[in-house]
């Protein structure tokens, strides 16, 4: 059996805990308007550096997948777990909606939208699982020439299709491979990032300025239009926007570069990654029953967005890993999560 890498290990467990503040710290930059303008900087600063997680979650996949060998046969029971955990949670949702937060949903609609928002991950992943062992094939077959030329055009795509969604318009034909969406590309640039992680941009300045210029112009941007508009701005946090994209492959870089590419925690500690990161899935699946529970009950001007989301952000982790714990005790349990 491979050794598990604890960079990516450490990089996947960082993730999840940020998903949660993302969706707590949404719910308040949300509020902007009926919480005070501290609040909303404060929300929005959180917001934006947890936004660094779901393109890592892809990363992830690249590096660990994208230079292996597989046989069809295994690519196929990963397809066949993600389709029946999203059947399985598409069902649950559907019931936690109707009977708790009175959101009735049709099953016709299964195919085109997710039953709770936050299962988009799911219909992103499921395709790019499908089309994984041809991209596997690909990759081994390419030569550094054939990688940084591909990286060329897939970046250019990127760009384009970002940019055009101001204008409201969307090319006629998409980059097969790339699609109109973001999220294969962030499986590749994690497998090349990984594969080149001791070569590309040696030292740790330049990936941290990178970061913090990204992430100040995205900030400052956001903010500006944010206060012009008199509501919370959105577009720029989206995870097409180049200038999270960028900040998000330096913090991943950074990260698998960390102790040179060899983090290695205590047995102790490898035991609490190995144990968290066991649940993640589960606790990424569970986290927003519990998290609509909060927000019917609790408006965000109730209390101060400097205490709360960062205790919600907590409780809600501990929270959904005990469940997702104790359900993955069971055979059945996990299968689903």
């Amino acid at each position: 059996m491979k050794e598990k890498n604890y960079n990516l290990e450490l990089i996947r467990m960082i993730s999840f805990i940020f998903v949660i503040v993302i969706h707590v710290s949404n719910y308040y930059c949300r509020a902007y308007g009926d919480i005070t303008i501290g609040e909303y900087s404060f929300s929005l600063l959180l917001n934006l550096l947890a936004r660094i997680s779901v393109p890592c979650f892809f990363m992830i996949t690249g590096a660990l997948l994208l230079g292996r060998e597989e046989s069809l046969h295994k690519h196929a029971k990963r397809v066949l777990r993600f389709l029946i955990v999203l059947l399985v949670w598409s069902v649950i949702y559907m019931i936690w909606n109707a009977v708790y937060m009175e959101d009735p949903y049709q099953i016709k609609d299964l195919l085109y939208k997710p039953v709770e928002q936050h299962l988009w991950y799911l219909y992103a992943m499921i395709p790019i699982y499908l089309v994984l062992p041809f991209f596997q094939v690909m990759c081994k077959g390419m030569n550094l020439r054939m990688e940084r030329a591909f990286l060329v055009v897939i970046t250019a795509a990127v760009l384009f299709n970002y940019i055009s969604t101001f204008f409201d318009e969307k090319m006629y034909y998409s980059v097969p491979m790339v699609g109109d969406r973001i999220y294969s590309y962030y499986v590749f640039i994690g497998y090349y990032i990984y594969k080149y992680r001791k070569h590309v941009m040696k030292g740790k300045m330049i990936p941290a300025g990178i970061f913090v210029v990204c992430m100040v112009l995205n900030y400052g941007l956001t903010y500006a239009v944010t206060l012009q508009d008199g509501e919370h701005y959105e577009r720029l946090l989206e995870y097409g926007n180049p200038l999270l994209a960028l900040a998000a492959a330096m913090a991943f870089l950074m990260l698998v570069r960390l102790k040179k590419s060899e983090f290695n925690p205590s047995e102790q500690a490898k035991k609490w990654i190995d144990r968290f990161c066991g649940c993640s899935f589960g606790i990424y699946l569970i986290h927003i029953m519990f998290l609509d529970v909060y927000k019917r009950n609790i408006k965000p001007e109730t209390f101060s967005a400097w205490i709360m989301i960062p205790v919600v952000s907590v409780g809600l982790v501990l929270l959904s890993f005990g469940c997702v714990w104790l359900i993955r005790k069971t055979k059945t349990g996990r299968k689903i999560m």
